[in-house]
């Protein structure tokens, strides 16, 4: 498999993990992760998913961005780089196949 459709899992694990350990590292992968995106699949209009992750100067890009870059993948992104004391505590939120956040409610 050579094709990269930009999605969400591996950054919603680091994300997890993240959260779980604050171990910097798994900012640092976040980090390589973005800054790979912004180099191999930004266009003039957004972000493409790419044909060919063996090829980095001729990846191919497609005529498509999927709709969980900005849904999910870029989610996860910018919660792995906020503040985890503010914005969405895992002891309060569970999020969604979809990475929308849910509340958690006493029973």
């Amino acid at each position: 498999m050579r094709y990269n459709l930009q999605r969400p899992e591996t950054v919603e694990s680091i994300f997890y993990m993240y959260r779980a350990t604050k171990n910097p590292m798994y900012r640092e992968w976040g980090w390589k992760i973005f800054e790979a995106f912004e180099k191999h699949t930004r266009v003039d209009a957004g972000y493409a998913s790419i044909d060919n992750v063996l090829s980095p100067e001729n990846p191919g890009h497609r005529d498509k961005m999927e709709t969980f870059y900005l849904a999910e993948t870029l989610k996860y992104l910018y919660l792995l780089f906020s503040d985890d004391a503010d914005l969405l505590p895992l002891d309060r939120y569970v999020m969604n196949t979809e990475a929308h956040p849910l509340p958690v409610y006493d029973s």
